[in-house]
């Protein structure tokens, strides 16, 4: 029983352990360091900035501008990348005509596009939702049209016999052969999207996580600057959760309907 306990536990106990160690590690640095803490700021005074950030809506307000810069970039990227990745997938004509163009713009950082971008939507959040589509809408063409390729012939064969639509084709076939490949493309994607909105908030936008971290550095408020950092982090982390929690279940329900 005990040992049964343990193991429930050990998931929740193991990451606090491993945050504990950082934290140690952090506040022994800082005291033996030769950086002065207003370079390199002890634990504590991160935590009682943040209090600061927290209580007077300045953090608040930032993450929201983030969350909503690549929500609405992201919400593009699979509105145009995952059905046209089917379509490459499906058709061999339309595959060679455009592949090669996605494999030619996909190599190419995110971050590259930042003046184009800057010179085209001016300063605000389009340059940025236009970063953060970029960032997520090439892997996951190339994720889809990978896995739309691999599904066996014999389904479609099959579908065919039954007189399938192309909708129940999408719906019954593709969708839930996809869905566990789609699913880890997604969440490649929304942390590669997460990565670029804080680097095209540092240089396009006056809101957001990555304007409070360079804002705070012109300042020299690194204390900030490990804020939002901190915060990042966090959400990061959030996010990953919440897309395999998601995954699960959006597998749970296609397999259930598709029966």
């Amino acid at each position: 029983m005990k040992s049964t306990l343990d193991s429930k536990n050990l998931p929740i106990l193991l990451p606090v352990l491993a945050f504990s160690l950082v934290l140690m590690i952090w506040e022994l640095m800082v005291r033996v360091g030769c950086w002065s803490t207003d370079v390199f700021p002890e634990p504590l005074r991160v935590i009682i900035s943040m209090g600061e950030l927290i209580s007077d809506g300045t953090l608040f307000k930032h993450v929201i501008s983030s969350l909503f810069r690549v929500t609405i970039g992201f919400y593009l990227a699979i509105a145009l990348g995952i059905p046209l990745g089917m379509l490459l997938g499906r058709r061999e004509i339309v595959k060679h005509l455009f592949n090669p163009v996605i494999q030619f713009l996909r190599p190419i950082s995110p971050l590259a596009w930042i003046p184009l971008s800057m010179l085209w939507f001016g300063i605000g959040d389009k340059p940025a939702v236009f970063l953060i589509f970029l960032s997520s809408f090439f892997p996951l063409v190339v994720s889809t049209t990978a896995a739309v390729i691999s599904i066996n012939p014999v389904f479609f064969q099959v579908a065919a016999n039954f007189n399938f639509n192309r909708l129940e084709v999408i719906t019954k076939i593709i969708i839930p052969a996809i869905l566990p490949s789609i699913f880890t493309a997604l969440r490649i994607s929304l942390g590669i999207a997460w990565l670029v909105v804080v680097a095209a908030e540092m240089i396009a936008v006056k809101s957001g996580l990555g304007y409070l971290i360079l804002d705070s550095r012109n300042a020299l408020r690194m204390d900030y600057v490990i804020d939002g950092m901190i915060v990042i982090g966090a959400i990061g982390l959030f996010i990953d959760f919440f897309m395999k929690r998601l995954g699960r279940i959006d597998s749970v329900f296609w397999a259930s309907a598709t029966r």
